[in-house]
C-alpha cells in the first residue's frame, strides 16, 4: 500500500522514536531524509518543498505545545500535515449523479462495479456505459453488472446514453457513469468529456488513478480538474507494489480529495478513505479502528467468545482462520497493528499455511474435528494423504491449536482480557469488551 513511500516514512519516523532526544540538527537532518523519501515516491518537487517548509516553519519556528517534547511535535506535524494533503476528514459520496473519469489502463470499470457494490448497501444503483470507443467496453461494464447484480445501461451513442438515463433512471438512487479511458490532453477526449458534463450535470467526478502511475499525475489531475472539475478522487491498485506520490501530487493539484481506494481484486476490496486512519498505517502507527470494523463484518461474537475462553474445537479454531483470511491480505492486517511488522516473506508462508490448513480439516471426520486430540499418527497420515500434504503440516496445526486453547484459557477469558491492555485500548477507541 503505497510501499515505497510508506516505508521510507516508517522507517525515518522509527529513528526519530529511537532517539532519547532531538535538536534542531536532528530535525533538518530528518527533513532532508523526508524530501528525498517523496522524491523517490515521484511527489512533486513543488507539493515536497512546500511540505517540508511547512513541517520546519512548525517545529524550529513556532513555539512547542505545552506538554509536549519536540520530538513528539515533530512526529504530529508531519502527521497532521499528510493528513491535511490527503482529505482532513473522511468524505462520502454526495448526491446521485457519478461520473468517473481517468487514463486508459487505471481500472475505471472495474472501480466502477466496486463503487456500485459499495453503495448498492444504501440503495439502487445503475451503472452506465459512456465508452464507445474501446469495443470491449460495453461488454465488461455489462458483466461487471451482473457479478454484483445491478442494473446497468448500454446504448450506442454516449451523448444519447446520456441524456436517455437521466430520464429512464430519475428514481434511483444512484447513477454511476463510466466514461472512455484516454489521456486528458487528448482533444476529442477533452471535448467529450466536457459535453458530457454538461449533459449530466454530475453531483460527483470522480477521478480514478492508478496508486503507480508516478509524476504524470499531476499533469493529468491538473488537466481532468480543467475539463470537468473533480469533487474526488478514487486510487486503485492500492495492494500492488507502488510508489504512491501520486496520491498526494493529484490531491494537491486539484484540492479534491481521496475518497476511496482499492486494496485487491475482489468488489469488496474497496474501502471509504479516512485520511486518518490511512496516515496512521502510512507511518507504522497503526490503525486498529479499521482493523476492528472490519473484524466485526466477518467475525462471528459467539464464536470470538469460545476461542477467548479456550473452549473451541479444532473447526472453530479454522472457522476464525478462514474469517481472518476474508478481512484480506494478511500484510493489510498486519499494518493496522501499531508496532507490528513481519517481513513479507513469513506473511506469505503464513497465508500459505492458512490455505492447507483448510483442506487438513476438510479431510477430518466430524469427530476429529470436534475433538482432535483422538488424532494418532494413523489418522495424520490419512488426513495428510487426503489433503495432499504432508504429515508434519498436519502435526503443526495440531500444535498450534492446542497452543492457542492453551493460552487463551491461561489469559482467563473475556474477565481476563477486560484487566488487561486490551479493554484500555478499545476504551481509547470508543469501544467495549
Amino acid at each position: 500500500m503505497l510501499e515505497a513511500l510508506s516505508e521510507g516514512l516508517k522507517n525515518a519516523i522509527r529513528k526519530i522514536i529511537g532517539k532519547s532526544s532531538i535538536d534542531e540538527k536532528v530535525v533538518e537532518e530528518f527533513l532532508r531524509e523526508i524530501k528525498v523519501i517523496l522524491l523517490q515516491s515521484d511527489v512533486d518537487v513543488y507539493i515536497a518543498n512546500n511540505f517540508i517548509d511547512i513541517i520546519r516553519r512548525k517545529v524550529l519556528k513556532e513555539k512547542t505545545p505545552e506538554g509536549l517534547t519536540l520530538k513528539e511535535h515533530l512526529i504530529k506535524v508531519v502527521y497532521d500535515e499528510l493528513v491535511s494533503i490527503l482529505g482532513k476528514e473522511a468524505s462520502d459520496i454526495k448526491g446521485k449523479k457519478i461520473m468517473l473519469v481517468g487514463l486508459f489502463g487505471s481500472g475505471k470499470t472495474t472501480t466502477a462495479g466496486k463503487l456500485a457494490y459499495y453503495l448498492k448497501k444504501k440503495g439502487k444503483v445503475v451503472l452506465v456505459c459512456l465508452d464507445y470507443h474501446r469495443p470491449a467496453a460495453p461488454e465488461q461494464l455489462k458483466q461487471v453488472a451482473e457479478k454484483i447484480n445491478v442494473k446497468f445501461f448500454i446504448g450506442k451513442d454516449a451523448f444519447e446514453v446520456a441524456k436517455d438515463s437521466l430520464e429512464k433512471f430519475k428514481d434511483y438512487d444512484y447513477i454511476i457513469y463510466d466514461t472512455a479511458g484516454r489521456n486528458a490532453l487528448d482533444e476529442e477526449m477533452a471535448r467529450e468529456l466536457k459535453k458530457l458534463g454538461e449533459i449530466i450535470k454530475p453531483d460527483e467526478v470522480l477521478l480514478v488513478l492508478p496508486a503507480d502511475i508516478g509524476k504524470v499525475a499531476k499533469k493529468q489531475a491538473e488537466e481532468f480538474n480543467k475539463l470537468v472539475g473533480i469533487t474526488g478522487i478514487i486510487i486503485t491498485k492500492m495492494d500492488s507494489s507502488a510508489k504512491g506520490g501520486a496520491a498526494i501530487a493529484a490531491c494537491s493539484t486539484t484540492g479534491a480529495k481521496v475518497k476511496f481506494i482499492g486494496v485487491g481484486e475482489k468488489f469488496d476490496a474497496f474501502e471509504k478513505y479516512d485520511p486518518k486512519r490511512f496516515v496512521s498505517r502510512m507511518l507504522g502507527l497503526g490503525d486498529l479502528e479499521t482493523l476492528l470494523e472490519k473484524a466485526k463484518e466477518v467475525v462471528k461474537p459467539e464464536k470470538v467468545e469460545k476461542i477467548v475462553e479456550g473452549e473451541f474445537t479444532l473447526e472453530d479454531f479454522i472457522e476464525q482462520i478462514e474469517s481472518i483470511r476474508n478481512m484480506g491480505p494478511l500484510s493489510n492486517i498486519i499494518s493496522m497493528i501499531p508496532g507490528l511488522s513481519l517481513p513479507k516473506d513469513l506473511l506469505k508462508q503464513q497465508e500459505e499455511k492458512m490455505k492447507k490448513w483448510k483442506y487438513m480439516m476438510q479431510s477430518m471426520t466430524p469427530q476429529e474435528r470436534k475433538n482432535p486430540e483422538i488424532i494418532n499418527e494413523s489418522r495424520i497420515r490419512r488426513i495428510a494423504k487426503g489433503s495432499g500434504t504432508k504429515e508434519e503440516e498436519v502435526r503443526e496445526l495440531l500444535d498450534q491449536y492446542f497452543k492457542m486453547k492453551k493460552l487463551m484459557k491461561s489469559m482467563g477469558g473475556i474477565k481476563g482480557l477486560k484487566r488487561g491492555q486490551l479493554e484500555q485500548l478499545m476504551r481509547q477507541l470508543g469501544l467495549r469488551l
